[in-house]
């Protein structure tokens, strides 16, 4: 289990290792630490700016280090994604974008399977405990990094 200044350490650790193209979802009750972690993830990345959840926005767009593009998507207040999941779709593939998302139901059906998949839970209020599972060589290879 792990607390919050943990839980940004450990975003950081992820930051560092992603290199452009990766998918990440996020999976967590509300209040679990999901934007603390994308807070570490962007750290982790060399971005400066104040990372926000995008709840009300639906997509933040940040610039990262080695032209790695962080774009943080946040589908909680939509049952259907609509336009935005049409945005998703066009630019998942990208290269250079790491793509992260909370709530994902509302876009499950273009979610790529090689993503890593980090489930959040909140044993205590002070507490999280975090489970990582892959669905590729891509989001393998980031989630054997992580175990070292």
């Amino acid at each position: 289990m792990i607390n919050e200044i943990e839980m940004k350490r450990f975003g950081e650790v992820v930051g560092r290792l992603l290199n452009g193209g990766e998918k990440i979802e996020l999976v967590g009750d509300v209040g679990a630490g999901k934007t603390t972690l994308v807070k570490g993830i962007a750290v982790g990345l060399g971005i400066d700016e104040n990372i926000q959840s995008p709840s009300f926005t639906i997509n933040r767009v940040y610039d990262g280090r080695d032209n790695i593009i962080l774009s943080h998507y946040d589908f909680y207040r939509l049952d259907d994604a609509g336009i935005m999941a049409d945005e998703l779709g066009e630019v998942i593939d990208d290269k250079k974008m790491v793509t992260i998302i909370e709530w994902g139901g509302a876009v499950s059906e273009i979610l790529p399977k090689d993503r890593l998949i980090i489930n959040i839970s909140s044993p205590t209020e002070e507490s999280r405990r975090l489970m990582i599972e892959s669905g590729g060589v891509i989001s393998e290879k980031l989630k054997v990094g992580l175990m070292k």
